[in-house]
């Protein structure tokens, strides 16, 4: 009876997180089977080939986000990334606003209300992008079964309602699963397409087309990446915060040291993500409307802008290192930074509290922010150079890999804290500390 009883503990502390993981599996289920669910009207053949010459364009890296729903033009064809733009841009609005930045500062509450504007948003840019996607597939020869006002309703209902859906599943992985949801949708629609890419590549050395050597060496480089990307993430730089003393009645407050985290990337992948939309966008428009008489030179000028391409590599660079900087300055205020520990009692050791601790956080942020992009850089540019050699499969690029390590290490990590938590309430309650939290 008494060794039944650390396993009853054992299974109760796990119960939860079991609930959790099968949760998150069962969503990722539901997830796949909506990315094969066709939208009504379309014929698929025509689609393939489009996407055929479209590959390494606009629509591949919207189809890689979506799992390949794009390409199947199913009820999840627009992804989740009507959600991920409207957050970016409420995110933009909130450090031009100074409305929405006090929302931001309200807690809870505002945090909600900005979820909700969040919400508006996504459907606006859901509506505007199936609209403009439904008209598209008509302009093109043969490819709707019967164009007209009904197409339209039906492609742009359907696909508007896939999103919502998408966008609801991924917050309700976040609070019932584990993990970020939205990332989480990223990552297992990029991670669905990995199988095929392994294949295409296995294909081609089974041709001929690919020597095995190169196989291989490919097969190393990918995973000396991912290990330095895994090294790069997990760097930090700490900076040293003390404590001021404090007096209050006969007890003694403060004297304490503490520390600033900044990590290196702190911008996550959303840099490549920008980048690569803002050049391959224009690309793809410029390839359509290219096709038209006398609208040739528009397509010249498309194919400067495709992977590979001189002009396309040094453009994406500079918008990577762009964006970083951009999306760190979004996320990161030096001078708030310096003000709450001001209001603390908090300073750091040799530097003068309020404006020179802003400016000492600033430069320190300034120089991991180019580290930062110089890394993010080297790692988006690297397969750009492997897919122009050797025809590498599209979902070897550095913007796919990126995600999927840093979701992956993020899910790795919130597992771990969460048993962590657990272990921590299990040993208060057999210490009997009291304020100690329920048995559940």
């Amino acid at each position: 009876m008494a060794n039944a009883l650390p396993n009853v503990g054992k299974a109760s502390r796990y119960g939860d997180l079991k609930r959790r993981l099968l949760f998150l599996l069962a969503a990722l289920v539901v997830f796949r089977i909506g990315a094969h669910i066709p939208v009504p009207g379309i014929d698929p053949h025509v689609l393939g080939d489009l996407f055929k010459d479209q590959q390494g364009g606009i629509l591949g890296m919207f189809n890689m986000f979506s799992g390949g729903a794009l390409r199947r033009f199913t009820i999840f064809a627009l992804g989740i990334m009507p959600y991920i733009s409207a957050s970016i841009i409420m995110q933009l609005m909130t450090a031009v606003n100074p409305q929405l930045d006090q929302l931001r500062k309200e807690g809870e509450s505002g945090r909600r209300k900005i979820t909700q504007y969040t919400r508006y948003a996504t459907v606006f840019l859901a509506l505007f992008q199936a609209t403009g996607i439904s008209i598209a597939l008509e302009s093109q020869p043969g490819l709707v079964l019967d164009p007209g006002l009904m197409f339209r309703i039906t492609t742009v209902t359907t696909l508007v309602t896939g999103t919502m859906f998408l966008m609801w599943l991924g917050e309700q992985i976040t609070e019932r699963g584990l993990g970020n949801g939205i990332s989480i949708l990223i990552f297992a629609g990029i991670a669905a397409g990995l199988p095929n890419a392994v294949a295409g590549t296995l294909e081609l050395v089974r041709t001929g087309a690919m020597h095995p050597l190169t196989a291989l060496l490919i097969a190393v480089a990918v995973i000396a990446v991912t290990g330095f990307v895994c090294f790069v993430e997990r760097g930090q730089r700490k900076i040293l915060v003390n404590y001021a003393k404090r007096q209050v009645g006969n007890r003694v407050y403060g004297g304490q040291s503490s520390h600033l985290p900044f990590k290196l990337n702190m911008s996550g992948v959303i840099p490549p993500i920008f980048a690569s939309s803002l050049i391959l966008f224009p690309a793809t428009l410029l390839g359509w409307f290219g096709s038209a008489e006398g609208m040739i030179w528009l397509r010249d000028i498309a194919g400067t802008l495709t992977p590979g391409q001189p002009i396309y590599v040094l453009l994406y660079a500079a918008l990577i290192v762009f964006f970083c900087f951009f999306y760190t300055a979004l996320q990161y205020n030096p001078k708030e930074t310096a003000d709450n520990l001001k209001k603390s009692g908090a300073f750091v050791p040799g530097i003068r509290p309020g404006e020179q601790t802003a400016r000492y956080l600033e430069k320190i942020l300034t120089r991991l922010t180019l580290g930062g992009a110089i890394y993010v850089t080297l790692v988006c540019l690297l397969p750009e150079f492997l897919i122009l050699r050797w025809n590498v499969p599209f979902y070897f690029g550095g913007t796919s890999l990126l995600i999927i390590v840093v979701v992956t290490m993020d899910f790795m990590a919130q597992v771990q804290a969460y048993i962590m938590t657990h272990q921590y309430e299990s040993l208060l309650r057999k210490a009997n500390f009291k304020g100690g939290l329920p048995a559940r």
